[in-house]
């Protein structure tokens, strides 16, 4: 599959963010999983017992990650406007 392969599904037009907004405290982080389990746009893996970010291409920044996280090891911040996704739905 190439990079940019199935980023146009469903009407939904992706604008890249260069700068993190989710940042994980690897000293809080417990490796549990849960945020690789919920993330719908598969940006976490386990790596050495913590999570870790693999990409931010395709977060949904639905903060998911944020609530579900038992220990707050990760801190969420909105991307600035004019970045993420937007759908044909609004």
């Amino acid at each position: 599959m190439k990079k940019d392969e199935g980023m146009d599904v469903l009407g939904v037009e992706w604008n890249r963010v260069k700068e993190p907004f989710i940042y994980i405290y690897k000293e809080k982080c417990i490796g549990c999983g849960y945020c690789v389990n919920i993330c719908l746009g598969r940006c976490y893996k386990i790596e050495n017992k913590k999570a870790k970010i693999i990409s931010l291409d395709k977060c949904l920044e639905c903060s998911a990650c944020w609530y579900i996280c038992p220990v707050n090891a990760i801190d969420f911040n909105y991307p600035p406007g004019g970045k993420g996704f937007k759908t044909n739905y609004g």
